[in-house]
């Protein structure tokens, strides 16, 4: 999955190949002593030649320094002379380091943001509620575990920080319900996906952009993200949801993904939308027990590009506006796997070259050649359907 990075911090990351700020003052010693400290804190096997952290060099100055030292560190600028430099931010993504996060991290107060993915960390460190300024917290892909709200919950201690507008915590060992975050006010991008995350969703910070909760044990119904007015990426896929999937989730004014695929849900309610502002561009439900007739309001979504409904139970035959549809907007169309009845034009033979997808193991009758049709379910399967086939 992509994550959600700072903008400010990472678009001068990647142009000036992360190097340090030169500000031509001297660090705060309070600040080098943590450094320091988080260098020694890691098992030095894991620190290969090429990681940022190699680059750390105490024998200069962090914020005096540019080029090869001590990359992935961005420092204040003093408003005077008289005035030291303080780390702002720590970019040590995908370095595969080793170790239990120290506590001394709590002591750089001025962090506003803070990229440890892609590591083999353990352990999130009370003093991680020191970082008052922290506005990205970006904790992917390492071994933090426990529960998120008993004890010392891992949410419970992030809730002070009120600043944050970005918070990854995906693919951890993290457990437990997600609780209100109430004092998460600011947060606009969040993503727990690839936990052991269970229980029902609860009420989330209507700032929220982008919803990535995929690949846990969640399950109920999914009301709480109808609230989420400015929403543009959803993902609940792989959980355990039930129940409908709401009309209301597709008329969010900013919504573009929305990925509730490999789910338990059994209905699926598609609304004419009449509006032209739409933004919905990608819809994916393959894998639930949606059943019944395709929704053919999915035509009025004038920005519908990615659309997959396989896998699941729905009947019937595909309408004639899908067809027209996908000969002139919709680049992907996944049918397959369903009970879908009625003969394909053969003139999909033509307009669907370029077009992404599946119709297989329906019961369709299809025209010859048609890749996309290829291997229907078997006569037996489809008894009181139109039995499918290939057209001579």
């Amino acid at each position: 999955m992509t994550r959600l990075l700072n903008p400010i911090f990472f678009s001068f990351l990647y142009i000036s190949f992360i190097y340090t700020l030169s500000v031509n003052a001297t660090t705060l010693q309070s600040d080098i002593q943590v450094l320091e400290v988080i260098k020694t804190s890691i098992d030095p096997v894991s620190i290969s030649t090429d990681s940022f952290l190699s680059s750390w060099d105490f024998n200069l100055d962090p914020c005096e320094m540019t080029g090869t030292s001590f990359l992935g560190i961005l420092c204040t600028i003093p408003l005077d002379t008289n005035t030291t430099s303080r780390i702002m931010e720590i970019y040590l993504e995908g370095d595969e380091l080793e170790e239990f996060l120290t506590p001394s991290i709590g002591n750089l107060t001025e962090l506003v943001s803070v990229n440890l993915g892609r590591n083999k960390f353990r352990g999130l460190p009370e003093t991680i509620t020191n970082l008052k300024k922290l506005t990205s917290l970006q904790l992917c892909e390492n071994y933090f575990s426990g529960s998120l709200i008993n004890g010392i919950g891992v949410l419970r201690k992030l809730e002070v920080l009120d600043s944050l507008t970005q918070l990854d915590l995906s693919n951890n060992e993290l457990t437990g319900e997600i609780p209100q975050l109430n004092g998460l006010w600011q947060l606009s991008s969040f993503d727990l996906s690839n936990n052991q995350i269970y229980g029902n969703l609860p009420q989330f910070p209507l700032k929220i952009r982008t919803l990535s909760l995929g690949h846990n044990l969640l399950s109920g119904h999914i009301t709480p993200v109808n609230k989420l007015r400015h929403l543009r990426t959803l993902d609940l896929s792989d959980n355990r949801f039930s129940g409908g999937i709401d009309k209301r989730i597709f008329m969010l004014p900013d919504i573009s993904h929305v990925n509730v695929s490999a789910n338990r849900f059994t209905t699926l309610e598609v609304v004419e939308f009449s509006d032209k502002g739409s933004q919905l561009h990608m819809l994916d439900v393959h894998g639930n027990r949606l059943c019944g007739h395709l929704p053919v309001n999915l035509i009025t979504y004038p920005n519908l590009t990615e659309i997959n409904l396989g896998h699941n139970l729905f009947s019937g035959e595909i309408p004639a506006e899908f067809w027209r549809r996908l000969a002139f907007l919709w680049r992907s169309l996944n049918l397959e796997y369903n009970y879908l009845e009625g003969s394909v034009p053969k003139e999909v033979n033509r307009t669907s070259e370029g077009v992404r997808g599946s119709f297989v193991h329906n019961c369709l009758t299809c025209p010859k050649g048609l890749q996309l049709c290829h291997g229907q379910r078997p006569a037996s399967d489809c008894v009181g359907r139109n039995r499918g086939g290939d057209l001579s």
